[in-house]
Protein backbone atom coordinates (compact mmCIF):
# COMPACT_ATOMS: atom_id res chain seq x y z
CA UNK A 1 0.00 0.00 0.00
CA UNK A 2 1.21 3.49 -0.91
CA UNK A 3 -0.27 6.75 0.40
CA UNK A 4 -0.13 9.73 -1.94
CA UNK A 5 -1.71 13.16 -2.26
CA UNK A 6 -2.24 16.02 -4.69
CA UNK A 7 -3.48 19.59 -4.55
CA UNK A 8 -6.89 20.58 -5.88
CA UNK A 9 -7.98 24.20 -5.48
CA UNK A 10 -5.09 24.54 -3.03
CA UNK A 11 -6.46 21.77 -0.81
CA UNK A 12 -4.69 18.51 -0.08
CA UNK A 13 -6.48 15.40 -1.37
CA UNK A 14 -5.18 12.04 -0.16
CA UNK A 15 -5.51 8.62 -1.76
CA UNK A 16 -4.05 5.13 -1.39
CA UNK A 17 -2.77 2.69 -3.98
CA UNK A 18 -2.89 -1.10 -3.71
CA UNK A 19 -1.83 -3.92 -6.01
CA UNK A 20 -1.15 -4.02 -9.74
CA UNK A 21 -3.07 -4.55 -12.94
CA UNK A 22 -6.27 -3.02 -14.29
CA UNK A 23 -7.06 0.29 -12.56
CA UNK A 24 -10.09 0.33 -10.26
CA UNK A 25 -11.17 3.47 -8.40
CA UNK A 26 -13.23 2.92 -5.24
CA UNK A 27 -15.24 5.96 -4.12
CA UNK A 28 -16.68 5.95 -0.60
CA UNK A 29 -19.93 7.54 0.49
CA UNK A 30 -21.28 10.00 3.04
CA UNK A 31 -19.89 9.77 6.57
CA UNK A 32 -17.14 7.39 5.44
CA UNK A 33 -13.60 7.50 4.10
CA UNK A 34 -11.55 5.17 1.95
CA UNK A 35 -11.14 2.65 4.78
CA UNK A 36 -14.77 1.62 4.31
CA UNK A 37 -13.51 -0.52 1.41
CA UNK A 38 -11.03 -2.55 3.49
CA UNK A 39 -12.85 -5.90 3.05
CA UNK A 40 -12.94 -5.42 -0.73
CA UNK A 41 -9.37 -4.12 -0.86
CA UNK A 42 -8.15 -7.36 0.71
CA UNK A 43 -10.28 -9.33 -1.73
CA UNK A 44 -9.37 -7.43 -4.91
CA UNK A 45 -5.78 -6.31 -4.29
CA UNK A 46 -4.21 -9.52 -5.67
CA UNK A 47 -5.96 -8.95 -9.00
CA UNK A 48 -6.13 -5.20 -9.67
CA UNK A 49 -4.51 -1.83 -9.07
CA UNK A 50 -6.85 -0.16 -6.60
CA UNK A 51 -7.00 3.63 -6.30
CA UNK A 52 -8.86 4.65 -3.14
CA UNK A 53 -9.26 8.38 -2.44
CA UNK A 54 -10.75 10.19 0.52
CA UNK A 55 -13.21 12.68 -0.97
CA UNK A 56 -12.69 16.31 0.11
CA UNK A 57 -13.61 16.75 3.76
CA UNK A 58 -13.37 13.03 4.58
CA UNK A 59 -10.49 11.06 6.04
CA UNK A 60 -7.21 12.83 5.38
CA UNK A 61 -8.49 15.02 2.53
CA UNK A 62 -9.14 18.69 3.21
CA UNK A 63 -12.58 20.24 2.75
CA UNK A 64 -13.02 22.46 -0.32
CA UNK A 65 -15.24 25.46 0.49
CA UNK A 66 -18.36 25.61 -1.67
CA UNK A 67 -17.77 22.21 -3.25
CA UNK A 68 -20.55 20.11 -4.76
CA UNK A 69 -20.88 16.72 -6.47
CA UNK A 70 -19.33 18.10 -9.67
CA UNK A 71 -16.38 19.48 -7.68
CA UNK A 72 -15.75 16.07 -6.16
CA UNK A 73 -15.92 14.56 -9.65
CA UNK A 74 -13.27 17.04 -10.79
CA UNK A 75 -10.97 15.85 -8.01
CA UNK A 76 -11.39 12.35 -9.43
CA UNK A 77 -10.50 13.70 -12.88
CA UNK A 78 -7.29 15.19 -11.46
CA UNK A 79 -6.51 11.89 -9.75
CA UNK A 80 -7.05 10.05 -13.04
CA UNK A 81 -4.77 12.45 -14.88
CA UNK A 82 -2.06 11.65 -12.34
CA UNK A 83 -2.45 7.89 -12.08
CA UNK A 84 -3.93 6.67 -15.36
CA UNK A 85 -1.64 8.49 -17.77
CA UNK A 86 1.39 7.49 -15.70
CA UNK A 87 0.42 3.83 -15.88
CA UNK A 88 -0.06 3.76 -19.64
CA UNK A 89 2.23 1.11 -21.21
CA UNK A 90 3.14 3.57 -23.95
CA UNK A 91 4.18 6.28 -21.51
CA UNK A 92 1.42 8.82 -21.97
CA UNK A 93 -2.08 8.47 -23.30
CA UNK A 94 -4.89 7.08 -21.19
CA UNK A 95 -5.14 3.70 -19.51
CA UNK A 96 -8.80 3.85 -18.50
CA UNK A 97 -10.31 2.63 -15.24
CA UNK A 98 -13.39 1.15 -13.65
CA UNK A 99 -15.06 3.36 -11.04
CA UNK A 100 -17.16 1.81 -8.27
CA UNK A 101 -19.04 4.30 -6.09
CA UNK A 102 -20.83 3.58 -2.83
CA UNK A 103 -23.88 5.75 -2.10
CA UNK A 104 -22.70 9.38 -2.50
CA UNK A 105 -19.62 7.94 -4.20
CA UNK A 106 -22.00 6.67 -6.87
CA UNK A 107 -23.33 10.21 -7.39
CA UNK A 108 -19.75 11.35 -7.89
CA UNK A 109 -19.05 8.47 -10.28
CA UNK A 110 -22.08 9.41 -12.39
CA UNK A 111 -21.02 13.07 -12.51
CA UNK A 112 -17.57 11.91 -13.63
CA UNK A 113 -19.02 9.55 -16.26
CA UNK A 114 -21.17 12.37 -17.65
CA UNK A 115 -18.15 14.58 -18.40
CA UNK A 116 -15.34 12.08 -18.90
CA UNK A 117 -16.71 8.78 -20.26
CA UNK A 118 -13.48 8.26 -22.23
CA UNK A 119 -11.67 7.67 -18.92
CA UNK A 120 -13.86 4.70 -18.06
CA UNK A 121 -13.91 1.04 -18.96
CA UNK A 122 -16.96 0.40 -16.77
CA UNK A 123 -19.03 1.94 -13.98
CA UNK A 124 -20.44 0.52 -10.75
CA UNK A 125 -23.17 1.85 -8.46
CA UNK A 126 -22.96 0.17 -5.05
CA UNK A 127 -26.12 1.08 -3.11
CA UNK A 128 -26.49 4.25 -5.18
CA UNK A 129 -28.90 5.93 -7.58
CA UNK A 130 -29.00 8.06 -10.73
CA UNK A 131 -32.31 9.65 -9.71
CA UNK A 132 -32.44 13.15 -8.28
CA UNK A 133 -33.86 13.59 -4.78
CA UNK A 134 -37.61 13.78 -4.45
CA UNK A 135 -39.02 16.79 -2.59
CA UNK A 136 -39.67 14.50 0.38
CA UNK A 137 -36.05 13.35 0.36
CA UNK A 138 -34.77 16.92 0.08
CA UNK A 139 -36.84 17.92 3.09
CA UNK A 140 -35.45 14.99 5.09
CA UNK A 141 -31.93 16.10 4.20
CA UNK A 142 -32.69 19.67 5.29
CA UNK A 143 -33.88 18.36 8.65
CA UNK A 144 -30.63 16.42 8.96
CA UNK A 145 -28.70 19.65 8.34
CA UNK A 146 -30.67 21.34 11.12
CA UNK A 147 -29.86 18.44 13.46
CA UNK A 148 -26.15 18.67 12.66
CA UNK A 149 -26.14 22.41 13.29
CA UNK A 150 -27.86 21.91 16.64
CA UNK A 151 -26.12 18.77 17.88
CA UNK A 152 -22.86 18.37 15.98
CA UNK A 153 -21.47 15.94 13.42
CA UNK A 154 -20.67 13.06 15.77
CA UNK A 155 -24.08 13.11 17.44
CA UNK A 156 -25.71 12.95 14.02
CA UNK A 157 -23.56 10.07 12.76
CA UNK A 158 -24.04 8.19 16.01
CA UNK A 159 -27.78 8.18 15.30
CA UNK A 160 -27.88 7.87 11.52
CA UNK A 161 -25.27 5.11 11.19
CA UNK A 162 -27.54 2.63 12.94
CA UNK A 163 -30.00 2.89 10.05
CA UNK A 164 -27.41 1.75 7.51
CA UNK A 165 -27.33 -1.88 8.67
CA UNK A 166 -29.85 -4.69 9.01
CA UNK A 167 -30.92 -5.56 12.53
CA UNK A 168 -29.35 -8.98 12.07
CA UNK A 169 -25.95 -7.45 11.32
CA UNK A 170 -26.22 -5.01 14.23
CA UNK A 171 -26.94 -7.94 16.54
CA UNK A 172 -24.15 -10.16 15.22
CA UNK A 173 -21.46 -7.50 14.63
CA UNK A 174 -22.04 -4.67 17.12
CA UNK A 175 -18.29 -3.96 17.20
CA UNK A 176 -18.26 -3.19 13.45
CA UNK A 177 -21.18 -0.79 13.77
CA UNK A 178 -19.43 0.88 16.71
CA UNK A 179 -16.25 1.12 14.64
CA UNK A 180 -18.04 3.10 11.94
CA UNK A 181 -19.75 5.32 14.51
CA UNK A 182 -16.45 6.09 16.24
CA UNK A 183 -14.85 6.92 12.89
CA UNK A 184 -17.45 9.67 12.68
CA UNK A 185 -15.57 11.67 15.30
CA UNK A 186 -13.23 12.79 12.53
CA UNK A 187 -15.93 14.65 10.59
CA UNK A 188 -16.62 18.35 10.89
CA UNK A 189 -20.09 19.84 10.83
CA UNK A 190 -19.10 21.82 7.74
CA UNK A 191 -18.20 18.67 5.80
CA UNK A 192 -21.43 16.82 6.56
CA UNK A 193 -23.54 19.88 5.81
CA UNK A 194 -21.72 20.38 2.52
CA UNK A 195 -22.37 16.75 1.57
CA UNK A 196 -26.06 17.15 2.33
CA UNK A 197 -26.33 20.37 0.33
CA UNK A 198 -24.42 18.74 -2.55
CA UNK A 199 -26.82 15.81 -2.63
CA UNK A 200 -29.88 18.05 -2.50
CA UNK A 201 -28.58 20.15 -5.40
CA UNK A 202 -27.40 17.34 -7.65
CA UNK A 203 -29.40 16.70 -10.84
CA UNK A 204 -30.76 13.37 -11.89
CA UNK A 205 -28.35 11.52 -14.15
CA UNK A 206 -30.48 8.79 -15.67
CA UNK A 207 -29.45 10.05 -19.12
CA UNK A 208 -25.85 9.22 -18.22
CA UNK A 209 -26.85 5.60 -17.71
CA UNK A 210 -28.79 5.54 -20.97
CA UNK A 211 -25.85 6.90 -22.97
CA UNK A 212 -23.07 4.97 -21.25
CA UNK A 213 -22.20 2.21 -23.72
CA UNK A 214 -19.92 0.23 -21.42
CA UNK A 215 -20.79 -2.22 -18.61
CA UNK A 216 -22.67 -0.84 -15.60
CA UNK A 217 -22.83 -2.76 -12.34
CA UNK A 218 -25.68 -2.34 -9.85
CA UNK A 219 -25.29 -3.79 -6.36
CA UNK A 220 -28.54 -3.42 -4.45
CA UNK A 221 -29.33 -4.06 -0.79
CA UNK A 222 -32.74 -5.65 -0.34
CA UNK A 223 -33.21 -3.93 3.03
CA UNK A 224 -31.60 -0.61 2.13
CA UNK A 225 -33.42 2.36 3.68
CA UNK A 226 -31.12 5.02 2.21
CA UNK A 227 -31.51 3.83 -1.41
CA UNK A 228 -34.77 1.83 -1.32
CA UNK A 229 -34.92 -1.45 -3.20
CA UNK A 230 -37.77 -0.47 -5.55
CA UNK A 231 -36.09 2.80 -6.55
CA UNK A 232 -32.82 0.99 -7.18
CA UNK A 233 -34.46 -1.57 -9.44
CA UNK A 234 -36.13 1.13 -11.57
CA UNK A 235 -32.78 2.31 -12.94
CA UNK A 236 -31.33 -1.08 -13.83
CA UNK A 237 -32.91 -1.25 -17.31
CA UNK A 238 -31.49 2.10 -18.40
CA UNK A 239 -27.91 1.21 -19.48
CA UNK A 240 -27.33 -0.81 -22.66
CA UNK A 241 -25.19 -3.21 -20.58
CA UNK A 242 -26.48 -3.83 -17.05
CA UNK A 243 -25.15 -6.27 -14.47
CA UNK A 244 -27.59 -6.44 -11.55
CA UNK A 245 -26.91 -8.13 -8.22
CA UNK A 246 -29.09 -8.12 -5.10
CA UNK A 247 -27.64 -8.60 -1.63
CA UNK A 248 -30.51 -10.29 0.16
CA UNK A 249 -29.08 -9.88 3.67
CA UNK A 250 -27.86 -6.29 3.35
CA UNK A 251 -29.16 -2.81 3.94
CA UNK A 252 -26.83 0.04 2.87
CA UNK A 253 -23.45 -1.44 3.83
CA UNK A 254 -23.18 -4.58 1.74
CA UNK A 255 -19.38 -4.34 1.57
CA UNK A 256 -19.44 -5.21 5.28
CA UNK A 257 -22.76 -7.01 5.71
CA UNK A 258 -22.06 -9.54 2.94
CA UNK A 259 -18.40 -8.91 2.29
CA UNK A 260 -17.61 -12.26 0.63
CA UNK A 261 -20.59 -12.15 -1.71
CA UNK A 262 -19.93 -8.48 -2.52
CA UNK A 263 -16.27 -9.25 -3.14
CA UNK A 264 -17.10 -12.08 -5.54
CA UNK A 265 -19.57 -9.87 -7.42
CA UNK A 266 -16.96 -7.14 -7.81
CA UNK A 267 -14.23 -9.61 -8.79
CA UNK A 268 -16.36 -11.20 -11.51
CA UNK A 269 -17.50 -7.85 -12.91
CA UNK A 270 -14.03 -6.33 -12.88
CA UNK A 271 -12.48 -9.35 -14.59
CA UNK A 272 -14.97 -8.99 -17.46
CA UNK A 273 -14.93 -5.18 -17.73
Amino acid sequence: METKSFLFQNKNIQYKLYGNGKAVILLHGFGEDGTIWEPQIKFLQPHFRLIVPDIPGSGQSELIPGANIDTYAETVKTLCDIELSKASPTGGGLEGAVIIGHSMGGYIALAFAEKYPEYLKALGLFHSSAFADSEEKKEARRKAIDFIKSNGAYAFLKTSTLNLFTQQYKNSHPEKVDELIEAGKGFSEDALIQYYEARIARPGRTEVLKKFNKPVLFIIGEHDQAIPFDASMKQCHLPPQSHVHILRESAHMGMWEEETKAGNILLSFLQQA
